[in-house]
């Protein structure tokens, strides 16, 4: 039983029942049934699977929609739930006292500090006192377009100044989290939904599942194997320009992968005509725009969301030289000017290609 009001289940052809009457027996055809909440990280979900039966895909998506309860209530910044000591719990305690936690947001926060040191800082969930600055000047220039403000820098670059990773302690032994610095805050949005999308393959794949299942969270993709017929899974890069006719840059083949992107056609505000974005520079403590988009493939959709966040903040050439040293990892650059640019095994992937090559 889905536990979501907003949820739905669909599952296409159901009743497609081949008899094989002479053995007397039943053979049934796996067929793709889907499920969508809304109820998670602010966006959609949604689960694919193929299963001969519908109960299986409902149980499956049961179990799914429980963890990702788990991790959307754990991570959140803004609102507590009872019984729960989550990331906003641990920001109210900063420099007060360490917080008993959940196991899993003491893996996700660990997680989260080994993609920090090797993206060189370019994805650091420490630096929440600075992006709850850009967000409060973000939400009033949504609400109030005609009043719309930059954040003053002096007020940035003083932020800034409490958001060492260093800070971050965690004692797995005794189960607790403190931040040392009393006006740091953690935020985090770069990680939270592709470690939970990848923890929610995971769960699905104790389960039995080998193939043909999918999850979406707001763009975060994760396949597991091919599809149940054994066709290719394919996703789109999404076009920047929301506007156009044209919906993707390209399309891939992703079986068994995550696909993850960021970029600066979302959440956004504007300032005299000029866009800002909510992916923040760490060094800059602004808005970059050397890219539309950045999207990253491999097989771990934690890691590939954290990677699109810190690729974001870097120039092509720096990015390329970060996944050189990286196996298994992949990435496509969408440009302003409406060219692309990706490495070689991303290039392998490809279906079909609407943008053009970056000269």
């Amino acid at each position: 039983m889905f536990r979501s009001m907003a949820s739905k289940a669909i599952c296409a052809g159901l009743a497609a029942v081949f008899l094989c009457t002479a053995a007397g027996c039943a053979k049934q055809e796996k067929v793709r049934c889907s499920n969508t909440y809304l109820d998670f990280f602010d966006t959609v979900t949604q689960i694919v699977g193929y299963e001969t039966d519908e109960e299986v895909f409902s149980d499956n998506c049961d179990a799914v929609y429980s963890l990702l309860e788990e991790y959307h209530q754990l991570t959140d910044i803004y609102h507590s739930y009872e019984g729960v000591n989550n990331v906003r719990t641990v920001n109210k305690n900063a420099g007060i006292a360490p917080v008993e936690v959940d196991e899993k947001l003491i893996d996700l926060l660990e997680f989260s500090k080994e993609m920090c040191s090797s993206t060189g800082g370019m994805c650091n969930i420490a630096m929440g006192s600075v992006l709850s600055i850009w967000h409060k000047y973000r939400e009033q220039g949504i609400d109030d377009p005609e009043s719309a403000v930059l954040p003053p820098m002096d007020k940035l670059t003083e932020a800034a100044e409490h958001c060492s990773i260093d800070d971050l302690i965690i004692d797995r032994e005794a189960g607790t989290v403190y931040l040392a610095d009393p006006e740091m805050s953690l935020d985090l949005g770069a990680a939270a939904k592709g470690f939970a999308v990848e923890r929610a393959a995971e769960l699905l794949m104790s389960r039995g599942v080998a193939d043909g299942y999918s999850i979406n969270i707001g763009g975060n993709v994760r396949t597991i194997g091919k599809k149940s017929d054994g066709s290719d899974w394919a996703a789109g890069i999404q076009n920047p320009d929301t506007d156009s006719e044209q919906p993707y840059v390209v399309r891939i083949k992703l079986n068994d992968m995550a696909l993850v992107t960021s970029g600066n056609y979302q959440r956004y505000y504007e300032v005299d005509g000029v866009r800002y974005h909510h992916i923040i520079d760490p060094n800059t403590l602004m808005p970059l725009n050397y890219f539309d988009s950045v999207s990253v493939l491999c097989g771990d959709s934690g890691m590939a969301d954290s990677l699109s966040t810190a690729l974001f903040n870097m120039p092509l050439d720096e990015g390329k030289r970060l996944l050189s040293g990286m196996d298994g990892v992949d990435a496509v650059w969408v440009f302003p000017d409406g060219s692309f640019d990706c490495t070689g095994g991303f290039e392998e992937l490809i279906i079909d290609e609407n943008f053009p090559r970056r000269k």
